[in-house]
């Protein structure tokens, strides 16, 4: 029996390491996808080329190792190329021919870009070895559209109120956002006391306790004084906003009078 095993375990073992790479190993074999393409793809056996080099030239990936490519027809669209993986991938995006691509993106992990309609967008996944090693695994792929920038209002209440030991002052009003992760609020104020003018700034910071969910959340900032302290009466104040999704922003301007309301010291 041993004399039957031994030649049979050496051709199992030769299948093995022979194993084909994937049908997208190279470019003439892109696989062809539209917005809204996913898979789940076996790189461990996919090789790396002059291609690859080509694109990564100006890219400056530290490797192109387990490579596989598919091919985008643009459509006048912004796309999103997820590459959440089993190891450390990489997406390299170029435009032109075989040999002679020019570079759109490349990036870790996720690229976004234009797909204008009638140009031919060539994608390479890779292996770029940030994680120390490896030759690829399993290449978990997505092509799909950016979402809609944020929306954001934000307004200010029309009293705020002064620290009368300190001279800070407190605005507070409310913010409405969608399609946004997190939302900024960086806040001006300047106020006439006597023969000067007192200015200070204050920051609002939200990402997780009020969501951009469409409903008004409440929002406060302290304003700290530059120069003096603030005191009781108006101050003009002026807000710049912004709402952050996963790959855009939405920018704001408010400018309002706020009357201050001193607080006992």
């Amino acid at each position: 029996m041993a004399i039957f095993m031994i030649p049979l375990l050496v051709g199992l073992m030769s299948a093995v390491a022979l194993a084909d790479p994937p049908s997208n190993d190279v470019f003439t074999g892109a696989t062809p996808v539209t917005i809204g393409f996913k898979e789940i793809r076996d790189t461990s056996q996919a090789t790396t080329d002059s291609d690859d080099a080509q694109l990564n030239a100006t890219c400056g990936a530290p490797a192109t190792d387990a490579s596989v490519w598919y091919v985008l027809q643009g459509s006048d669209q912004n796309v999103v190329v997820d590459v959440s993986s089993t190891y450390s991938a990489g997406v390299l995006v170029g435009v032109g021919s075989e040999g002679n691509l020019q570079p759109v993106t490349c990036g870790f992990g996720t690229v976004t870009f234009f797909a204008a309609a009638g140009t031919t967008y060539y994608i390479l996944a890779i292996d770029d070895q940030f994680d120390g090693g490896g030759n690829g695994g399993s290449l978990e792929i997505a092509f799909l559209e950016v979402p809609p920038p944020p929306t954001l209002n934000i307004n200010l209440d029309r009293f705020g109120t002064v620290d009368a030991k300190t001279g800070v002052a407190t605005i507070s009003g409310t913010f409405t956002c969608s399609n946004g992760n997190s939302v900024e609020a960086f806040v001006e104020a300047s106020q006439n006391v006597g023969r000067f003018t007192i200015t200070g700034s204050g920051s609002f910071f939200n990402n997780i306790k009020r969501p951009c969910d469409g409903s008004p959340h409440p929002w406060s900032a302290d304003v700290v004084p530059q120069n003096g302290k603030f005191a009781g009466g108006k101050s003009l104040t002026m807000t710049f906003s912004f709402a952050c999704g996963p790959f855009q922003c939405t920018s704001g301007f408010l400018e309002q009078t706020v009357q201050l309301r001193g607080s006992p010291m």
